[in-house]
């Protein structure tokens, strides 16, 4: 892929609208948009400016515009960038891009101009992958998770241990490669606390993904209960509206039947699944197939019993089916006379009345997030990031063994070396040079 030509695409969602953006991008862009546009005056950069939209062909008007005109390198690709603000017809700004790209642009790949931002050094990999995030945020502590990352946050967070461990391999490259001008080795000692202060930041940053992973992808709730204590009417409660279907037959729900709602502002999957029971009957036999796989699945397990009956076999047989998973026990239709009072763990609701739902929602929100990290700091939110820490956290403990067991200081490298380079996968590439200069800026090597 070439990034010195100049790229062309309409930058705003397909469809109609109020305004519409085609952006340009390259060295050609001023060459390539002026012909389109009759202006008072010269472009500045930074300044957004009236313009009328032309055809070349006639110089007729087809539209009023705004342009703005960034020049490089203060643009968000380091090139010269043109965004022409038109109104959203699908028409008009493809006859803009085509226009362009009869004029010598070229048509824009998916995701190039984050790309050429990456590759010009104007954003980093956590800042190239959070304007995705900020693109797909569905609630506001999402826009801001991914707008943190955006601002550097968590490339801020990795930068210091990447310092330390470059450090560690100036200093144990210094010993191996430059012993003739008397550099010392450092002692064991020296070595491993070394490495204790790159592990422990590093093991506190992948405690972090299980906050980051539920304010990124959410989380999945799955209600079960046998048939008719009220799963389908607390379902409709926490989604607040009738998206299930809810009769006094029971069996009702024979399906899975879904809704995403935000809760403290992270988005939640729940899961209205077929009452749990055994039947002869094929359709509802497959739902409770189906209400098990959603049980394995679910992050949470709301279980529901009737408040006003005694605990059934098929109660007794969820509750072993749920073993060790995370689970909320809730005691349905609490409002009605002569009820089962039943297990004081249990949580009281009414999907009737609405009774204990407020206390419900915070009860499932706090059940994730007690005791999680402030958003102020940056933290993990992406799968690949915490595999790359992950596998940095067990290089270090390799060479944690190989300092302890004696093991030379080039194999103790290589392990250190592996290190570094999967936060590299994270940030950026550490260069040799970053390497060299810390070894000839550290110690007197040569005079």
């Amino acid at each position: 892929m070439h990034t010195d030509d100049t790229i062309v695409a309409i930058a705003t969602p397909a469809g109609r609208g109020g305004i519409g953006v085609v952006r340009l991008s390259g060295p050609d862009a001023q060459k390539i948009a002026m012909p389109l546009l009759r202006v008072k005056s010269p472009l500045q950069a930074g300044r957004a400016q009236f313009s009328e939209l032309i055809d070349p062909a006639d110089a007729s008007k087809l539209d009023e515009v705004v342009v703005t005109y960034f020049a490089a390198p203060h643009s968000y690709t380091t090139d010269d960038v043109i965004e022409i603000s038109a109104h959203g017809s699908p028409v008009l700004l493809r006859w803009i891009v085509e226009q362009s790209l009869a004029a010598g642009a070229r048509l824009a790949e998916p995701g190039e101009f984050t790309l050429r931002a990456f590759l010009h050094g104007r954003l980093d990999l956590t800042q190239a992958e959070a304007v995705k995030d900020l693109i797909e945020a569905q609630t506001l502590t999402q826009a801001k998770v991914a707008a943190q990352q955006l601002d550097g946050a968590l490339s801020r967070r990795i930068q210091p241990i990447k310092e330390k461990l470059i450090a560690l391999i100036a200093r144990l490259e210094a010993g191996v490669d430059f012993a003739e001008d008397d550099i010392s080795v450092a002692p064991d000692a020296e070595i491993l606390q070394s490495i204790a202060a790159v592990q422990d930041p590093l093991k506190t940053l992948e405690a972090s993904f299980a906050y980051g992973r539920i304010v990124h992808e959410g989380l999945t709730l799955a209600i079960v209960g046998r048939p008719n204590v009220g799963k389908s009417s607390l379902f409709n409660r926490l989604v607040e509206r009738e998206r299930a279907i809810v009769t006094a037959t029971p069996g009702t729900t024979r399906d899975l039947v879904s809704e995403t709602v935000t809760l403290g502002d992270i988005p939640v999957k729940l899961m209205d699944t077929a009452g749990i029971r055994a039947t002869q009957d094929e359709a509802e036999s497959i739902g409770v197939a189906k209400s098990y796989e959603a049980m394995a699945d679910a992050d949470l397990i709301l279980l529901v019993f009737d408040a006003t009956t005694e605990h059934q076999s098929e109660d007794e047989q969820l509750l072993q089916a749920i073993g060790t998973r995370q689970a909320i026990t809730i005691l349905n239709k609490c409002d009605l006379d002569h009820i089962n009072k039943g297990d004081e763990a249990c949580f009281r609701t009414s999907a009737v009345t609405g009774e204990g739902i407020p206390e419900l929602r915070e009860k499932i929100l706090t059940h994730f997030t007690h005791g999680m990290p402030e958003l102020e700091h940056g933290f993990l939110t992406n799968v690949r990031h915490h595999e790359a820490i992950k596998k940095s956290i067990v290089a270090l403990e390799r060479a944690e063994i190989a300092v302890t067991r004696k093991i030379p200081h080039e194999m103790v490298l290589l392990d250190i070396y592996a290190a570094l380079s999967e936060l590299d996968e994270i940030s950026g590439k550490t260069s040799a040079d970053d390497i060299l200069n810390t070894i000839f800026g550290s110690f007197c090597i040569g005079k």
